[in-house]
């Protein structure tokens, strides 16, 4: 049996953290799990580790500068890679990723790159912490980037906190799943994200928080396991996965329409979004003014009932996941509803602090028609979906998919 990197070029970037030192120990376990790796250093990475430290371990010339007498790295070297780790990730390289900004080597390469991202972030807790880094993660990961860590712990600046580096053996780790075996080869996913919006006239809506981050990572997932994806998504500022055919609407009616037509040829509908339950029955062509009233009454119907109708329409073979996004008693309400939507997996989370909408973690308690199946802990949204996933793809009614490559009904 093969290595699981073997045959793999990886461009490992080293930005100047306190923390590059833990990268030299990742350049070994990526060689010895079969990767050939070339690393490029930022100048201020050169001031912690010497750049000769690391042609040593990786057995290439460590690459620093943009201009060389002859070719062009950002392009011979990204033209090449089968993945891309940026470890330490400094705020400043998460920044320039996120916004654009190519003035040096690494931060050009990832401009150019066109292979997986995975950013390994390393910073003082209060500037990971700080709302302009927050929002550079949200850019990053809503374009398909990858993310491990950071951790918490004690700072080299005598801070405690969020912002620790991962170790090299979770960050390989990390490298490894993005090959991910094929467990979803030539198998046709469909997949909805993020909310809905209801009109009430030209300025009013009714909406909920969603982000569309917990689908979006679902159909990032899916790709990666060699998956067609089909994404449907409501209102959001993230930018569809490349590679998957995404289909952007508004309301919990043109979300529908949208999914019944893709649900027809789907082996797998996995339906994340927040879809609203009600919409006004009214819209107004002009704005609804107050005119000296102190109250107003707005008669709502309900929306269609888009997971509840999948239930219904399955073929044998296809597989339906829902989402119960609950404020208490997720367990009890998320079997209710498998049974109800005649679902095969609800994977339930509640919404607070730390999870479900807005924010870039979850946790997940996916069940099936046995009970609960896998509780993922706190994790990025991204280890979420590799989770439900596993579970997914694990059902019997997929084995046709396994096997032959693409289910036959």
């Amino acid at each position: 049996m093969g290595l699981p990197l073997d045959g793999k070029e990886i461009i490992l970037g080293v930005t100047g953290g306190i923390a590059a030192y833990k990268s030299c120990e990742l350049v070994r376990g990526l060689r010895e799990n079969g990767a050939s790796v070339s690393v490029v250093m930022t100048q201020a990475a050169a001031k912690f580790i010497s750049p000769l430290t690391f042609s040593a371990l990786s057995g290439r010339e460590a690459k620093t500068e943009l201009f060389e007498p002859q070719g062009m790295p950002h392009i011979d070297m990204t033209a090449r890679a089968d993945a891309f780790i940026v470890a330490p990730a400094t705020a400043n390289i998460i920044g320039k990723a996120a916004n654009g900004i190519a003035d040096d080597l690494l931060s050009t390469m990832l401009m150019a790159a066109k292979c997986p991202v995975l950013f390994a972030p390393a910073m003082n807790c209060r500037m990971f912490d700080s709302p302009a880094l927050q929002n550079n993660l949200i850019i990053l990961q809503g374009r398909g980037a990858f993310f491990v860590g950071p951790e918490e712990g004690p700072m080299a600046c005598n801070e405690f906190g969020w912002g620790r580096m991962s170790e090299p053996d979770d960050i390989l780790r990390a490298a490894i799943s993005l090959f991910r075996e094929k467990t979803l080869s030539g198998a046709k996913v469909l997949v909805s994200a993020g909310p809905t919006y209801e009109d009430l006239d030209p300025v009013r809506f009714i909406g909920n928080r969603s982000t569309g981050r917990m689908g979006f990572a679902v159909a990032k997932e899916a790709l990666l396991r060699g998956a067609h994806v089909t994404l449907i998504y409501g209102p959001t500022a993230l930018v569809p996965p490349s590679g998957v055919k995404a289909i952007a609407v508004r309301s919990a009616a043109e979300m529908s329409e949208a999914a019944h037509e893709a649900f027809r040829d789907a082996d797998i509908a996995i339906m994340a979004a927040a879809v609203s339950d009600f919409a006004p029955a009214e819209y107004s062509a002009s704005k609804i003014k107050k005119d000296g009233r102190q109250n107003y009454s707005l008669k709502l119907i309900k929306t269609p009932d888009i997971l509840s109708a999948f239930g219904k329409e399955k073929k044998r073979g296809q597989v339906v996941v829902g989402f119960a996004a609950e404020t208490d008693n997720a367990g009890p309400n998320a079997i209710k509803k498998l049974k109800e939507k005649n679902a095969d997996i609800i994977a339930a989370n509640l919404i607070g602090k730390d999870t479900g909408f807005g924010g870039l973690n979850n946790r997940l308690y996916i069940y099936d028609k046995k009970g609960l199946v896998r509780d993922t802990g706190l994790v990025s949204k991204d280890e979420a979906a590799r989770q439900l996933l596993d579970v997914a793809a694990g059902l019997p009614q997929l084995k046709e998919i396994k096997s032959k490559g693409r289910a036959t009904r």
